[in-house]
């Protein structure tokens, strides 16, 4: 989809159109109170403090995916009628809508480009930035996607011409060609830095490509971001699973939410992203969360989109300088209030908005927010189907926000100190296209002045930093002295590597000694990026925090819940790696720095390393020491095969970790040799810690005694279609009376509980997270869904089908044909259940063709001899099912 594991994550092979929100009913969340509204398209928000209207209904603006507002209040609309499963090029653009008189209706429109899949959105001055799927015209088949940029400098609505590349094949054409644009690479938003930052879902890429013909390949998910010139690509942040946008605050803060998992339990999380950062889906979810930035919440199924950072003063206090993000799944744009911890934040979150199935908002300099929804477009869009709405503070009124290209410097000046971000960006951005030395004295005042607010002055180190030649980036050092903005000023030294190299990292190495823990982290980072070998032994030096503990054997260690302890050594260890300070580390993993040397070693897949941690093992008598060393060795014994983009680990994604696709490398057969020797010389009682070893490194040593991970397990095997024969009261029922008899009877839980197993509703459903997973996770469903949601998904299991849940038939080289679901799948294998319950493992190599069906492999008439009583029972046991 948008996202598209969206919303039906965790429900039953439910309809895709489930309407979390019924109109007149408001859900208060948290300290939000949230009133109801007559309105046709939102149904609930503050109406004490917030006006919503209409602003463009579907015949205008039909399966909006995205939207930008440029600072003067034209908004652009990305119409995407191919969705997230569709496959039919043609049928997207980008619509642009002015409301002249500024009356909330729109009296002028046009069709400003023709783009499919348009994803994401900037608008500034006389350009235009969008992210969108690209076709060939010739096979009318995706080729991958383009960030692009178009210009209008004639103001008459309409794109030049034809856009210009900035990145291209941001996202692997295999999975756009199979799937749809689901899991691709999604919103865009430029920060007060001048970068754009992409959110990249787990698609991943190959090869993208940027304007000055640097590559990058990416697998699975995370923060992208590049000059507006299209230069300077690089990863920002890795790890995330399907994320939409992103949300940058004046500081350069950025949070994403994560879409709902199908299949895995693990479910939307929103997120602090720090550079560099490691967020761990899915390979290190599992058995390896000491080694992640985790996420600061876990808040249940739903799908995250589009994202804001509001910061602008005509809104009020209480919904300003607050994240807001857009749930598609839920149909809610939630704000998180964050709370300052350590080098990252705690959060809270609550209900602002509720929207059919909202995808993307953002505001102009007058403070109007715009806010597009699907409005149950379906996974393949609907001419029908989509809105636009404007919301604006009570008591609002309308301030011209002026065209910046005829202000003067002066005029300029005055609106980088501005406290709206929509002034200060849209400043910066000016007057990077005036005399530079102009530009460069106006930022450094405004830098270097105390006395300003420190939003202002953080955008007078970020535009100086970008108009400064390298030479002038020096400037910034004076400002290491101020502690109110040494953080943001070690950030600009060293954020552009085309200008950082002249940046002296002594004063950067004295900040990793610094009270701040925000410095310390911002020294470490950069460290990283200048590239100088004098700064390993200093990163050495961070300690790790005894929160850096390997979760216990077949538990799943936490991956949502903060540790802003662990940032300081995750981000210094990130910088070793990048200085490949391989020598420094082996030296230091007998002495005082042992643990972060062995973190680092982790991921340093070079012979110096192996030998080295070799050689500290044989001259080391403790024990527990020993042991850290061997299971360094065994990280490091595969490693993750070069990604070419031929692959996706799915929607239920093998999470074992440490690697996806391993394969072997020159040192190898070494750690193997030197594992199975210290193996057969071990105790009896000592050789099951080198069994788990093996089985958690996945590192298939015939040896040890143990198999590779065998992803089937023995299940229960319930015949589903014996019991679908059976007639009782519901069987001989219409859906209506079901429906009305069931908002009468309560039924007994405890009955509930045993049909679950008796209906053979286990068979395909777990209740908690512990389990093992088969088809849609039951364990929230009562949080996701009403009890007549519930009851229709089971009555109608055909009337959609859970994304990740839908039935295949797989058919062997030998002929043999397998239909069911797939519960787990690796690169070498795929698990499936068929409808007795009965499992399958299936290699890859031995698949002759794969093929979706449109039916529900959960038939219909499975509680069809119940009684009205026994099926309220079983609805009422689910709808309790909230963990």
């Amino acid at each position: 989809m948008l996202k598209l594991s969206l919303s039906l994550i965790y429900s039953f092979l439910l309809f895709w159109g489930y309407q979390f929100l019924q109109p007149h009913i408001a859900e208060n969340s948290t300290n939000s109170v949230v009133a109801v509204d007559t309105l046709s398209n939102a149904s609930a928000w503050p109406t004490q403090d917030i006006q919503v209207s209409n602003f463009a209904s579907a015949d205008l603006a039909p399966s909006p995916a995205c939207i930008a507002v440029a600072a003067t209040g034209e908004v652009f609309v990305g119409i995407d009628q191919i969705g997230s499963l569709g496959k039919t090029p043609g049928k997207g653009y980008i619509l642009k809508l002015i409301d002249s008189n500024n009356d909330g209706r729109v009296d002028q429109q046009s069709k400003f480009a023709m783009v499919d899949n348009p994803r994401g959105i900037i608008s500034l001055g006389d350009k235009l930035y969008v992210l969108h799927t690209v076709f060939s015209p010739e096979t009318k088949k995706a080729t991958g996607m383009d960030l692009v940029v178009f210009e209008d400098k004639n103001k008459d609505g309409i794109a030049d011409g034809p856009s210009s590349p900035l990145i291209q094949h941001i996202s692997s054409p295999k999975f756009l060609q199979s799937r749809g644009t689901d899991h691709a690479t999604n919103g865009i938003r430029m920060g007060i830095d001048g970068w754009i930052y992409i959110a990249a879902g787990d698609f991943g890429f190959h090869n993208a490509t940027d304007r000055s013909g640097k590559k990058i390949t990416m697998l699975g998910g995370g923060i992208v971001r590049v000059r507006p010139d299209g230069t300077e690509m690089e990863v920002y942040t890795h790890g995330t699973r399907n994320i939409y946008d992103v949300a940058i605050d004046p500081y350069m803060n950025i949070f994403t939410r994560d879409n709902t998992n199908d299949g895995a339990g693990w479910n939307i999380r929103f997120s602090h992203h720090i550079q560099s950062g490691e967020y761990g889906y899915p390979l290190l979810f599992k058995h390896f969360t000491e080694e992640i930035l985790p996420a600061l919440v876990d808040v249940g199924g739903g799908s995250g989109t589009g994202s804001l950072f509001m910061d602008e003063p005509t809104w009020p206090a209480k919904y300003n300088q607050v994240p807001m993000m857009a749930d598609w799944g839920n149909s809610i744009l939630y704000i998180h209030r964050v709370t300052p911890d350590g080098a990252s934040y705690t959060q809270k979150d609550e209900t602002f908005i509720k929207l059919k199935q909202i995808t993307d908002l953002d505001v102009d300099g007058s403070g109007r927010l715009y806010l597009a929804a699907w409005d149950g477009a379906g996974y393949s869009g609907n001419p029908n189907k989509g809105f636009v709405v404007r919301a604006v503070p009570k008591g609002w009124t309308y301030q011209a926000f002026p065209q910046v290209s005829q202000l003067s410097n002066d005029e300029l000046a005055k609106l980088l100190q501005s406290n709206s971000a929509v002034a200060r960006l849209n400043a910066q951005q000016e007057l990077l296209t005036r005399d530079q030395k102009v530009t460069a004295a106006i930022a450094w005042k405004l830098a270097a002045d105390k006395k300003a607010p420190l939003y202002a002055r953080s955008a007078g180190i970020f535009t100086y930093a970008q108009v400064a030649n390298e030479q002038g980036i020096l400037q910034l050092v004076k400002l290491l002295a101020d502690k109110d903005v040494k953080e943001l000023a070690i950030r600009a030294l060293a954020d552009r590597k085309t200008k950082n190299k002249l940046v002296p990292i002594q004063p950067i190495i004295l900040a990793l000694q610094d009270a701040s823990p925000r410095v310390r982290v911002s020294a470490a980072i950069a460290l990283g990026r200048l590239g100088k070998q004098e700064a390993i032994p200093a990163l050495l030096q961070v300690k790790v925090p005894n929160s850096f503990v390997a979760p216990p054997k077949d538990q799943e260690g936490p991956h949502a819940t903060p540790n802003s302890a662990i940032i300081p050594a995750h981000v210094a260890v990130q910088a070793l790696v990048k200085l490949n300070a391989v020598n420094a580390c082996v030296k230091a993993i007998s002495g005082p720095n042992s643990t972060i040397a062995l973190w680092a070693l982790r991921y340093m897949h070079q012979p110096t390393a192996v030998n080295g941690l070799i050689a500290a093992y044989k001259k080391s008598t403790n024990i527990t020491f020993k042991k850290q060393i061997l299971a360094t060795l065994a990280r490091l014994y595969k490693k993750e095969a070069d990604y070419e983009g031929e692959y996706w680990w799915s929607t239920k994604p093998n999470g074992h970790g440490p690697y996806y696709k391993t394969v072997d490398w020159e040192s190898s057969p070494i750690i193997k040799d030197f594992i199975l020797a210290e193996f057969q010389k071990a105790k009896e009682a000592d050789k099951a810690y080198f069994v788990d070893l093996n089985e958690k490194n996945q590192m298939e040593i015939a040896e040890l005694g143990t198999a590779a991970t065998n992803l089937a397990k023995d299940e229960p095997k319930v015949d589903l279609a014996s019991i679908r024969n059976k007639k009782g009261q519901i069987g001989n029922a219409s859906i209506e009376d079901i429906m009305l008899a069931m908002a009468q009877i309560k039924g007994n839980p405890a009955t509930g509980r045993s049909l679950f197993t008796k209906q053979g509703c286990v068979v395909c459903h777990s209740l908690k997270s512990g389990e093992t997973l088969k088809g849609p996770f039951m364990g929230q469903i009562g949080a996701i869904m009403s009890r007549e949601q519930i009851a229709e998904s089971i009555l109608k299991p055909n009337a959609s089908i859970s994304q990740g849940f839908v039935t295949v038939l797989v058919t062997t080289k030998d002929k043999k044909e397998h239909m069911g679901f797939v519960t787990a799948e690796s690169p070498d294998r795929i698990v499936m259940r068929d409808i007795t319950g009965q499992i399958t493992s299936i290699r890859t190599a031995d698949i002759r063709s794969r093929k979706e069906m449109e039916t529900s492999m959960m038939p219909d008439g499975l509680t069809n001899e119940l009684s009205y009583e026994e099926f309220a029972s079983l609805i009422t046991f689910l709808s309790e099912q909230k963990k």
